[in-house]
């Protein structure tokens, strides 16, 4: 079972014999938002994982009581889906695919630079919240259900309208490119459509296409022949070939080098793949989807991505709004995420009182959809009794800004949104505040009205 993941703060597991590295890897990653949890030694590490379930564990390959791949194989066995970084000083191809093939999420070579280690390990808290979210959030319908009640959540027009799009793409096998920002929730899509289709009975696999260097991504993408380089032992499949007659997900396609480009386009453009090493290829039967958050098509102006791998990609384009862009869907979400926290914590879930839903829809959510799910599990732990106050929720959430609505500079012609401003805290003012019915009265939604208030920091 997949252990719940902590809002602001991801517990990183850190395993190492030498207590000089423990202690300012400690600092360091206190310091940049972490709750460190120190293992001396191999051996300490493995009797911790059990107890601490931490979201990423970060350990050294070479110790002298039990080996960095013992942790690795420990944790994957406590807990499947939890990311492990190894860190090495003596780091060859060899010692990579080991770690890669027992299911490491990255492989760093010591000495490493401090903003290196916090970005992948950023990127590891990253995919944690994703399998937490794809193992609590995506639909939970059998594979031809084509009923609404396993729909990922919202009713906005915009969410509305990529559901759609969802759900009418899914019964063909057309590539799809599902772009947006972080956090909007691309993988839930591509699951959505993945779960919808004619392939949903069989595997959905996927991959983080920057989470690896080159040369192992395309051993994981297309396979590997024993031999073919230092350390393949053995024959290894692929994850094209591993998802036939299924569906695989590129995530952060746009992260992908040039040479790899090139061997993606030939796996979309003939549907199939050469192990690195072999000399045959072999057919794949395999639906892909990717996602970026990326605009690729500025990264083609600028070299760093394949035209004509876009246009191949972007047979069928779905675009997730930033849920600022979607705000009425904010109360279906929380309601959402505080019964499942309350579930994993076996408790009945809280309540939010106006004034911390009014502060939630006056946000940005620059995080967008997780953030306000850490948000929300946060809000949740840190508030006594029933109801979840403003005040438990994060200060960045809160804050406002204080801006006079008239300065010493102001225009002697006022702006149209200085007007609109203005007749927007008389209407307000004349319903004693009353947000939805001040909305009534100005003819809008109240999802613009807090959008309105938000922008002019008077929410």
């Amino acid at each position: 079972m997949i252990a719940p993941l902590p809002t602001d703060s991801p517990r990183v597991l850190i395993v190492d014999d030498e207590s000089g590295i423990l202690e300012s890897l400690r600092i360091l990653l206190k310091t940049e938002g972490f709750t460190p949890i120190m293992a001396q030694g191999g051996r300490q590490g493995i009797e911790r994982l059990p107890d601490q379930r931490p979201d990423i564990v970060l350990t050294d390959v070479r110790m002298p009581d039990v080996s960095g791949v013992q942790v690795l194989s420990t944790a994957r066995q406590v807990d499947p889906d939890v990311p492990v970084i190894l860190m090495t000083a003596q780091a060859t191809l060899q010692s990579a695919m080991q770690a890669v093939n027992e299911g490491a999420f990255y492989y760093i070579q010591k000495p490493f630079r401090n903003d290196e280690l916090i970005a992948i390990l950023r990127r590891a808290a990253q995919h944690r919240r994703l399998r937490v979210e794809n193992h609590g959030l995506a639909p939970e319908i059998k594979p031809r259900d084509r009923t609404t009640s396993g729909r990922p959540i919202g009713r906005s027009k915009s969410w509305s309208e990529v559901l759609r799009m969802a759900e009418m793409v899914a019964p063909t096998d057309s590539t799809v490119l599902i772009t947006g920002e972080s956090g909007t929730g691309k993988e839930v899509i591509a699951r959505y459509i993945h779960e919808l289709s004619t392939r949903g009975e069989h595997s959905f696999l996927s991959i983080n296409c920057g989470a690896l260097p080159e040369s192992l991504l395309e051993s994981e993408l297309f396979g590997h022949v024993k031999g073919s380089f230092t350390g393949a032992v053995k024959d290894k499949t692929g994850l094209f070939a591993a998802a036939d007659h299924g569906t695989f997900f590129l995530d952060e396609i746009g992260e992908t080098t040039p040479s790899t480009q090139v061997k993606l386009l030939r796996v979309l453009q003939q549907r199939e793949v050469i192990p690195v090493g072999a000399t045959e290829s072999v057919a794949v039967n395999t639906r892909v989807l990717a996602a970026t958050n990326r605009d690729l098509e500025d990264e083609i102006k600028r070299g760093s991505f394949r035209a004509d791998l876009f246009y191949r990609l972007n047979v069928i384009a779905v675009h997730l709004p930033p849920l600022r862009q979607r705000a009425e869907d904010i109360p279906l979400l929380a309601e959402s995420f505080l019964a499942r926290s309350a579930q994993l914590r076996g408790e009945q879930p809280k309540e939010m009182a106006d004034e911390t839903l009014d502060a939630m829809m006056a946000y940005a959510w620059p995080g967008n959809v997780r953030e306000l799910e850490n948000a929300l599990e946060r809000a949740a732990i840190l508030s006594n009794g029933d109801t979840i106050r403003a005040d438990a929720l994060p200060e960045r959430v809160t804050a406002r800004r204080a801006e006079p609505l008239v300065s010493e500079r102001a225009p002697v012609t006022p702006t149209l949104e200085a007007i609109e401003r203005a007749y927007i805290q008389w209407v307000l003012q004349n319903e004693g505040g009353n947000k939805s019915r001040a909305a009534d009265m100005l003819g809008i939604d109240p999802s613009t009205l807090y959008r309105k208030l938000a922008r002019y920091g008077d929410g």
